[in-house]
């Protein structure tokens, strides 16, 4: 395949969300950029999933830092969220979680590499079932997992001792966006006091104005009869006094501290 092609392909499976989570999503923009580093490569994929900073930062970096040092980036981060998520889950705990997260499902498979026993709760995640992702990863690592419709949530949450979620976006508010569902799953642990914990690497951190995708109706219902209309919003806000901590590579933090500890730093 020409690198023409290739760069189309990469930027066509990331629109369709063939490649996902937001880690992934910034790798395969990565491969892309390097096929064509221009600033209208970045153009392109940044408009292709806008409510993606990590692929922004990213291609930021991939202006002035080689892709092996960004690439070093994701695993140095990833190796230490593990290590603080092997701390926090409790043996024979449940865990509920929603959607895809990279960040989530590898620090989940790290602490059963370490021996932990541990059931995950999650939800099939509407209309692309993003959750069935989640779920065959898990299973194929050998952890228990059990499958929820979205509609049934409330009740899985209700079971689970702590709800892990990953981010698409953490804001300079502190509030975070996350799939569409995890604002309303959050406010439903917090109203029954269970701790909600985010789980991200640091550069999913944007100081923009973040614009919520709406993907197409044909995802929900692909022969709606006429007149019907039809919404498919893909992300929503959680409000960060949702939040029990965000953790990322530079620990279990407030998402205020977070904020704070991330507008101290100068990357790059």
């Amino acid at each position: 395949m020409n690198k023409k092609r290739l760069f189309n392909r990469i930027c066509k499976d990331i629109k369709a969300i063939k490649i996902q989570g937001a880690s992934n999503i910034a790798k395969a923009a990565l491969k892309a950029y390097s096929l064509f580093p221009t600033k209208a490569s970045i153009k392109k994929l940044e408009s292709l999933r806008p409510t993606e900073p990590m692929l922004v930062n990213t291609l930021k970096l991939a202006e002035k830092l080689p892709s092996k040092k960004i690439l070093q980036h994701f695993s140095d981060a990833q190796n230490k969220i593990n290590l603080l998520v092997l701390k926090l889950i409790k043996q024979n705990s449940t865990i509920f979680t929603h959607c895809h997260s990279t960040n989530v499902t590898k620090a989940l498979i790290f602490v059963k590499k370490k021996g932990k026993k541990f059931d995950v709760y999650n939800t099939e995640t509407r209309p692309l079932f993003q959750g069935r992702k989640t779920a065959r990863e898990l299973i194929k690592a050998g952890i228990k997992i059990t499958t929820y419709v979205d509609s049934a949530a409330r009740i899985a949450i209700t079971k689970s001792g702590a709800v892990v979620l990953g981010a698409d976006a953490i804001l300079q508010n502190g509030n975070v966006i996350n799939k569409v569902g995890s604002g309303m799953f959050a406010e439903i642990a917090h109203a029954k006091k269970i701790p909600v914990y985010i789980i991200a690497d640091s550069w999913k951190f944007s100081s923009r104005n973040i614009k919520i995708e709406e993907r197409q109706h044909k995802e929900v219902w692909k022969n709606a009869p006429e007149h019907i209309r039809i919404k498919n919003p893909s992300f929503e806000v959680i409000e960060k006094k949702y939040i029990t901590a965000i953790i990322s590579e530079y620990g279990i933090l407030k998402p205020e501290k977070f904020v704070k500890k991330i507008k101290s730093i100068k990357r790059g």
